[in-house]
């Protein structure tokens, strides 16, 4: 959606700072706010927020001259965070149209979130991550993977240094891993990422496996990927390649006691792990296909999306392998592997596969963090994972991802404390990115218009 086509809060009066020098028309005041600090888990109350240029300029309990600005935001009784990052999203591209592509990062958008990871590139997102920037569309700033790197499009040693190379000089942010490639490709992938400085992410090869991944330096390892089969002991005696969903047909075979070893691994090679819970929550789980398309997000997804999601959910659920007694076990192990990983791994992050099965855009972080609360963890760190840790992850801690003076001014008003409990995202008065304000009501309008067009494809 471009700035153009939306229905964007204007403001445009002007008013003097607080020792009296003139700023910029497009200052804003967020009066009486609690601000949330996400890294110390603290709430600091009836606080003052001036925005200017993009950036936060002043944080103060008292701002001189605040009766002059003319651009006032009432914050009286509400809680500001740090825009969120979804760390494992989803950019359509081509050819699904313009108009579709720029809807779905205004889901992100209204959904609370700032900043997206798009986990499966096209060359289309590099242009569309720099308008993004420069502001031509509407959505959350964008890093992006390359194309898919997997056992089809990666076959020899050859291939792989070529595609790497290649999108290093194309400007992606990240390599892309994907299943099937085998051990000698994914070595050699390894060794000119490093070589010419492109961090890889995302699945483990089952060629590869856990312990070989880690020790490799991923960057970050998506929905806990290969540590379910890292459980399995050796004197089982399977065929790795008979893992099933994700380790799913491992389930009874996985001895968790071995989990400290592959935490300390974790930790010890600095990978960062996005869980994407919600994934097995929602698609891979015991609950019936029409119930989670009755929620109320759905109405934003195309009907033919949501067809494909109601069929590819049945054929799954009558695999003769799948079962609900042994996916309570599953999920009980992947629970306990997030929860450990947390606590003692090298960091987690926010992440919830959208728009893969189930998980609309902007509302399926909300399943995600639900989800983390499952496993265990804490208020403040699960907002940590979806604010400040993502920043670090990108070496960007001092640009975003905290409400601090001189950071860009991503930052969302809620009704409802989430240090108490995250979920409370779901309470949002609006969004700020980078400065532009949308207002609650300006997003449900904008998302009425979505839902239209969704209905009508």
């Amino acid at each position: 959606m471009k700035r153009t086509a939306l229905l964007l809060l204007t403001l445009s009066i002007c008013a003097c700072g607080p020792s009296g020098q003139k700023v910029r028309t497009s200052a804003i005041l967020v009066k009486n706010v609690h601000v949330v600090d996400v890294v110390k888990g603290t709430i600091k109350k009836d606080q003052q927020i001036l925005v200017d240029s993009g950036k936060i300029q002043v944080i103060a309990s008292e701002l001189p001259g605040a009766e002059q600005y003319r651009n006032v935001i009432d914050g009286e009784n509400s809680y500001a965070i740090p825009g969120l990052t979804e760390m494992h999203a989803h950019i359509p591209s081509p050819p699904t149209d313009e108009r579709r592509i720029e809807e779905t990062l205004y889901l992100y958008l209204a959904g609370g979130i700032t900043t997206i990871r798009g986990m499966l590139g096209d060359p289309y997102h590099l242009e569309l991550r720099e308008r993004v920037a420069e502001g031509e569309v509407t959505g959350p700033r964008i890093f992006t993977s390359s194309p898919s790197l997997n056992g089809n499009t990666v076959q020899t040693p050859e291939e792989a240094i070529r595609k790497v190379r290649q999108y290093s000089a194309d400007g992606y942010d990240f390599l892309k891993i994907h299943p099937g490639i085998q051990r000698e490709v994914f070595d050699s992938l390894v060794a000119t990422a490093n070589e010419v400085g492109i961090p890889f992410a995302g699945h483990v090869p089952v060629d590869v496996g856990i312990r070989h991944a880690l020790e490799s330096g991923y960057a970050t390892i998506d929905h806990v990927d290969g540590y379910l089969e890292g459980l399995v002991p050796e004197s089982a005696g399977v065929r790795p390649e008979d893992n099933g969903f994700f380790g799913f047909d491992f389930t009874m075979l996985a001895d968790t006691s071995r989990i400290e070893e592959l935490v300390q691994l974790t930790r010890k090679h600095k990978v960062w792990v996005v869980p994407t819970q919600s994934l097995f929550e929602r698609w891979f789980a015991p609950t019936d296909a029409d119930s989670l398309l009755a929620q109320s997000e759905m109405k934003y997804m195309p009907k033919s999306t949501l067809d494909t999601w109601r069929r590819i959910k049945n054929e799954y659920m009558s695999d003769p392998s799948w079962d609900a007694e042994k996916w309570q076990t599953f999920d009980a192990i992947r629970l306990e592997l997030i929860r450990r990983l947390s606590a003692k791994g090298y960091g987690l992050l926010l992440g919830s596969d959208a728009p893969q099965l189930f998980n609309v855009p902007g509302f399926s972080l909300r399943h995600e963090i639900a989800g983390m609360r499952r496993a265990g963890l804490s208020p403040v760190e699960i907002l940590r994972m979806g604010t400040i840790y993502p920043a670090r992850f990108f070496g960007q801690e001092d640009t975003w991802g905290s409400l601090d003076e001189g950071k860009a001014a991503d930052i969302l008003l809620l009704k409802e404390n989430p240090l108490e409990d995250p979920t409370n995202i779901r309470t949002l008065r609006g969004v700020m990115l980078r400065g532009s304000w949308f207002p609650k009501e300006t997003i449900d309008r904008n998302l009425e218009e979505i839902a239209k067009n969704a209905a009508n494809n």
